[in-house]
């Protein structure tokens, strides 16, 4: 059995009393390009432009005190791949953070000042207002979103209908014609997706779109490929739409449950009671659901529906049935179904 010195003892400990020490220090030391966890500061904003890369990014949060160094965000970006997904736009963030929770507050949608929502069936005025009131948007010559051309021509060379349904983001100063010429994009790039600039046997492209504006605004998802069978099964039979919601369009009544026999005879081309065939443009901004729907219509004979109550609608092809859900649906009305 070998024996040490009492001098050799003495080193040995000491070696082993400097390692401990030495680990202790890395352990609790951290990474030095990084800020540690529990250092929050305060709140900050960050502005993120059309195009700028992980590197742009980064050089910005350090410079805003975010992250310690641009080198530890960068690190973190590059191994997540959620960071291409980082908005362009005005990010509220925390100071003196960890860069991994850098990244996560970068990627809340919630943290993203003047955040844009393009609401499925919101309209181009509806539109139009988000972008007057975004304080991300320059209000300066804003009426040049006028000269954007609309993704599928038509007669009036109207947008409606062709502003993509999504959460916005833009960079503070973005012109009102730069956000909607990102939304046409948008659209534009659901076009062949869809397969909807094939149109649907003898209709063509802008036709359809319009039909899927109307099954947006008409009824629930789970009834949309139903509703497109009944727009359809009229516009072959040469019958009016009949439909409330090209009524409200027109008279700016959208959100009426009903309408009055009054309303129904205002003279107006979206008056789906008084003229036969498809209004003159699409009247929503519909999403891929009802875009599908419209490109695949449920099988069926259906010329009515009504929504009697929330939740549920029936079809049917004979007139006297349509008749009695239309006092049930009226009986349902009064008493407060629809509220």
């Amino acid at each position: 059995m070998r024996r040490f010195s009492r001098r050799a003892r003495l080193l040995i400990s000491s070696a082993v009393a400097l390692a401990l020490v030495f680990g202790i220090w890395v352990a609790f030391s951290g990474n030095h390009d990084d800020f540690p966890a529990g250092s929050q500061g305060v709140e900050t904003t960050v502005q993120v432009a059309n195009g700028e890369n992980g590197s742009d990014i980064a050089i910005s949060l350090q410079k805003a005190g975010v992250v310690k160094t641009s080198k530890s965000f960068l690190k973190v970006a590059l191994n997540d791949s959620r960071s291409r997904a980082i908005a362009p736009g005005t990010h509220r963030v925390n100071t003196h953070i960890p860069a991994v929770t850098a990244l996560a507050q970068m990627l809340d949608g919630k943290r993203i000042v003047g955040l844009i929502n393009v609401k499925e069936g919101s309209t181009l005025s509806d539109v139009i207002s988000l972008l007057k009131s975004s304080p991300s948007i320059s209000q300066r010559a804003f009426s040049n979103w006028k000269s954007v051309k609309p993704s599928i021509p038509n007669r009036s060379a109207s947008l409606e209908g062709m502003l993509f349904p999504a959460q916005y983001s833009f960079a503070q100063g973005t012109s009102a014609q730069s956000a909607v010429e990102t939304m046409s994009r948008r659209f534009q790039e659901s076009l062949s997706s869809s397969h909807l600039d094939k149109g649907y046997k003898k209709y063509d492209a802008y036709q359809m779109l319009t039909i899927a504006s109307m099954i947006q605004v008409e009824g629930d998802s789970s009834d949309f490929s139903k509703i497109a069978r009944v727009i359809l099964n009229r516009l072959t039979i040469g019958m009016p739409l009949q439909l409330n919601s090209t009524v409200q369009y027109a008279a700016n009544l959208r959100g009426q449950i009903a309408l009055s026999t009054a309303s129904t005879q205002i003279d107006s081309p979206y008056n789906t009671y008084r003229n036969v065939g498809l209004p003159p443009t699409p009247i929503s901004n519909p999403g891929m659901a009802a875009i599908d729907a419209a490109l695949h219509p449920a099988t069926g004979d259906w010329i009515y529906f009504i929504t009697v109550k929330p939740g549920d609608t029936r079809f049917t092809r004979s007139f006297a049935e349509f008749g009695g859900w239309e006092v049930l649906f009226h009986k349902n009305l009064a008493a407060g179904a629809f509220k």
